[in-house]
């Protein structure tokens, strides 16, 4: 079973910057793509950025893209979520993901990943 630990969250003013890292243990063959998701108060959990780990494909909401940059290390089992020119609006918790589909048009559904993370708690101060 793999087992995905975030880090790196916290506050932080509007037009800074933070970086998240996801970890993962018991990675298996069949694990191709990390994804990030965030949730805010009251809302629906929302999908951020995606990539693959062979190659390094990545995907992101066109609300995020220009401003976070998804990348991940192979070696370590670790993703990255890049986040610059934070916002209010980007304040919620930030969960990661480990989805075996090879189909990108899936990347952004939440149903598509089977293993998640606890989360990180990203504040972003007006």
């Amino acid at each position: 079973q793999v087992q995905l630990v975030e880090s790196g969250g916290g506050l932080v003013q509007a037009g800074g910057s933070l970086r998240l890292s996801c970890t993962a243990s018991g990675r298996t063959f069949s694990s191709y793509v990390m994804g990030w998701f965030r949730q805010a108060p009251g809302k629906e959990r929302e999908f951020v950025a995606a990539i693959s780990w062979s190659g390094g494909m990545t995907y992101y909401a066109h609300s995020v893209k220009g401003r976070l940059t998804i990348s991940s290390d192979n070696a370590k089992n670790t993703v990255y979520l890049q986040m610059d020119s934070l916002k209010p609006e980007d304040t919620a918790v930030y969960h990661c993901a480990e989805s075996p589909t090879r189909v990108i048009a899936d990347w952004g559904r939440a149903a598509a990943y089977r293993y998640w993370g606890q989360g990180t708690q990203v504040t972003v101060s007006s």
